[in-house]
């Protein structure tokens, strides 16, 4: 038997793709039909579905006993969508998502308040005043602080604006100030305990001096080594044996702790001396140690210690200024204040903070469970998500704070117990206000991490994905290139630091000379130094970086990103959103308007049936009546006789005119109230019902264009998120298409039928050439010209049989034929 299909293989699969075309047009018939259905019983449905679905919940607080109902909840309080299986059930990943999101603000929130009382733009200003007072107050020669270059600049400092700023004695009007009022900076700060000031000394003959000059440089001391620190007495010990600036202590005994200056990190130890409360008495211990040359050359660092606080702010200022003397002579002074908040809880507002903090200690104990309980999920996979291992830092930080936190409370306590015991003493804060600052910083570092890991929940669309998709592609092209840029890089920091170390300040070390080539990137650079140091190979330097780092490397990597940027971009825009929140809320959003709808549709369609169910206008609406108006417009008899009931007041089972006016008085109301919270949700007051009969469907334009469909879309929707426009243009795109198929279908009919024919031709064609050959085989006896003429004969019949008219091959052929034989 004849298969067409299996003659022709591009026919059999094009016939294929047709088929499957008509089954799935076949299953969005169906799907319209199904919600066709849904649309026009799911008012009479919706009391059974409610009741229902309490029955089942009902059963189920039955049957689940309390025990697991506990369990389940606590559960549920670390369902994340790590140990949740939300990868199959898109519901549950987006609820997931949504509550880790909830949860993760509410602790952000709180993290921000707590660092937020933890700072405030008064502590600036602090800083600036007592940094103004100490640092840029000039004595008699006009030397600040910070203009400080020698031993005498530092003694000239030491006895005139340090003592004047320490000890404030007078009030502006030169009026002596009273026992309570002293001890005190600017009126307002007291100064807390007594200022120390310290030194740090190395052994003489540290260093070793070249055999040339051994003879005319008989003493030699090195830069300072914790090794080398000269730890002998000195100067009028013996005289002065109690005297505790002659004699060395170890950083162990004075608590003390190593400080990064600008040359070196020194240590906690020296020679001390605490200055008193007046300041006749500390002029006079100034004073003797001046005459007394308690700075000499073996002298490294001088520190002088102090701390002040503020009651009406309650901060305190915990100041060190720092002179450095050289091996190469000369002094380098530096500075440091360092403003905190020690004593934390005063005010309400700090109790607030407590509070704050107290949560926030919960939080932290809630996400180490949560954390627990996903690595023992994962166990080593947990550790490869980058998300995952900022948790771990997160967590890790937050509980350092914590602990530092209450340290601080606990030892600030002490601190200014035994400094009420004995206000004469000096009160070391340093240490201290060292890790306060240290706290500080961690704080920052959580709450930056904290801001960042909100990217973990938000990143869930193409928008909030294309960064960090961009990053991720190009890791390895920038690992590459950053190799590359750090090679160069250094290779001009060495260059520049050898070339210009010793003329430029910039350049003075590695390390300024790396920073500094990170500045000429930036655009800030001053090429008359380089060309000053050297006016050869300063502008060749400078010119050679420019070209290889900012020309070439830069734009490398602005190439690498935009490229990258470019390809992401151009995937995610056909690939599916992972996470589509801000269309979970649409939905949402758009579900209650359609429940705004659905109740004003039903209050109209009361109405209209108050007007219209009066057939023979008799101003008394029974109850018949009634029922017939809401039946036709797809209510159940349920809800018929509740409203009717409702206001039925004698239980005649009819309306009077009294009873009519106050159901339209009511439903008036009823529709104002709707109305009105539909239009505070941001909905249009004149939005076209979404109750609309069906049997309309038909009566419109048969447009069906996107103009027509997107036009569509943003009117009234059902409670399935489908409008009826939508679904009336889409059931006309069906009649369409199937009638299309109908006229492809028939085409392709026809053209089977000819194919037939044109195979059945070809059969009888083969049917006449064996009748001719047997013929011909037949008629060995006969003569030449009777087996012509018997062919002859034979052909033009089969020809008039297949209707091809005449051959003249025909008389051609069997004599060729025949000759052969």
């Amino acid at each position: 038997m004849y298969d067409p299909c299996r003659a022709h293989p591009v026919l059999s699969a094009w016939l294929t793709s047709l088929s499957n075309l008509i089954l799935t047009l076949t299953d969005n018939v169906l799907y319209l039909q199904v919600y066709m259905a849904q649309n026009q019983s799911a008012k009479s449905s919706s009391s059974q579905m409610d009741s229902s679905t309490t029955d089942l919940k009902k059963s189920s607080r039955e049957g689940g006993g309390v025990f697991s109902s506990c369990i389940r909840g606590v559960r549920s309080l670390w369902a994340t969508r790590q140990t949740e299986e939300t990868r199959s059930n898109r519901e549950l990943y987006v609820k997931t998502t949504l509550r880790e999101l909830i949860v993760y603000i509410v602790f952000l929130a709180v993290l921000c308040v707590i660092t937020f009382g933890m700072t405030s733009t008064t502590m600036y200003y602090y800083t600036k005043v007592m940094s103004d007072l100490f640092l840029n107050t000039a004595d008699d020669k006009d030397v600040t602080f910070k203009d400080i270059t020698s031993v005498e600049d530092f003694w000239s400092f030491a006895r005139g604006p340090l003592m004047d700023g320490l000890y404030q004695e007078t009030h502006y009007n030169n009026e002596s100030l009273s026992p309570e009022e002293m001890g005190y900076i600017y009126y307002e700060n007291k100064l807390l305990g007594v200022p120390r000031i310290r030194q740090l000394k190395v052994r003489k003959n540290s260093c070793q001096v070249h055999e040339d000059f051994a003879n005319f440089i008989t003493e030699c001391f090195d830069s300072y080594a914790e090794s080398i620190e000269d730890k002998e007495p000195f100067g009028p010990y013996l005289e002065e044996y109690n005297n505790t600036a002659w004699r060395y202590f170890s950083e162990s005994h004075l608590g003390g702790s190593s400080h990064w200056g600008l040359l070196n990190t020194y240590s906690g130890a020296g020679y001390y001396k605490d200055l008193n409360n007046t300041k006749t008495e500390s002029s006079a211990i100034i004073d003797h140690l001046f005459e007394k040359l308690w700075v000499d050359r073996g002298t490294r660092a001088v520190f002088i210690d102090f701390s002040v606080y503020n009651a009406n702010i309650n901060l305190f200022c915990v100041i060190r200024l720092l002179i450095e003397f050289p091996a190469t002579g000369g002094a380098i002074p530096s500075w440091t204040f360092r403003t905190v908040k020690l004593i934390r809880y005063v005010t309400v507002g700090d109790y607030f903070i407590l509070a704050c903090e107290i949560i926030f200690c919960l939080f932290i104990l809630y996400y180490i469970v949560e954390e627990v309980l996903e690595i023992k999920k994962h166990k080593l996979e947990y550790f490869k998500g980058f998300w995952n291992v900022l948790d771990i830092c997160m967590v890790i930080i937050s509980v350092v704070c914590v602990g530092f936190n209450i340290y601080r409370t606990l030892e600030v306590n002490d601190k200014l117990t035994d400094l009420l015991k004995d206000p004469t003493v000096y009160s070391d804060f340093e240490r201290l206000s060292y890790w306060e600052t240290r706290f500080s910083n961690a704080v920052a570092i959580a709450v930056f991490v904290a801001w960042i890991k909100i990217f973990k929940y938000i990143s869930f669309n193409k928008t909030m994905t294309q960064l960090s998709s961009t990053l991720g592609r190009c890791a390895k092209d920038l690992a590459g290139f950053f190799v590359m840029f750090i090679i160069i890089f250094l290779a001009f920091t060495q260059l520049g630091y050898l070339l210009f170390g010793t003329q430029v300040e910039d350049f003075s070390s590695f390390e300024n000379s790396f920073f500094t080539l990170f500045r000429i990137i930036l655009g800030d650079f001053d090429f008359h130094q380089l060309e000053e140091a050297n006016r050869i190979l300063g502008p060749i330097f400078f010119m050679l970086f420019v070209f290889f780092v900012f020309f070439v490397l830069i734009n490398m990597f602005l190439a690498i990103i935009n490229d990258t940027y470019s390809e992401v971009k151009s995937d995610m825009a056909n690939a599916k959103n992972e996470f589509e929140i801000a269309d979970y809320f649409k939905r949402g959003y758009m579900k209650m308007l359609d429940k705004l709808n659905f109740k004003r549709d039903k209050i109209v369609d009361i109405q209209k049936a108050l007007q219209t169910a009066d057939i023979n206008q008799d101003k008394q609406l029974d109850f018949d009546e009634w029922r017939q108006d809401l039946k036709s417009r797809g209510y159940a008899d349920g809800e018929i006789e509740a409203v009717f009931a409702k206001y039925d007041i004698d239980g005649d089972r009819v309306l009077g005119e009294e009873e009519q006016k106050r159901m339209q008085a009511d439903l008036a109301d009823q529709k104002a109230a709707l109305n009105k919270e539909y239009d505070d949700l941001g909905g249009k007051a004149d939005r076209p019902s979404s109750r609309v009969s069906y049997n309309d469907g038909d009566s419109g334009d048969d447009s069906d264009d996107e103009d027509s469909g997107t036009k569509s879309s943003r009117t009234g929707r059902t409670s399935n998120g489908v409008s009826y426009e939508e679904f009336t243009v889409l059931s006309r795109r069906v009649d369409r298409m199937e009638h299309s198929i109908g006229s492809i279908v028939s085409k392709i009919d026809a053209v089977l039928v000819k194919l037939e024919a044109m195979e059945k031709a070809k059969l009888k064609r083969r049917e006449t050439m064996g009748k001719i050959l047997d013929s011909i085989t037949e008629s060995d006896g006969t003569s030449d010209e009777m087996k012509r003429e018997q062919m002859e004969k034979l052909v033009r019949e089969e020809a008039g049989t297949l209707g091809f008219g005449n051959f003249s091959w025909c008389h051609q052929r069997p004599r060729s034929f025949t000759q052969r034989r």
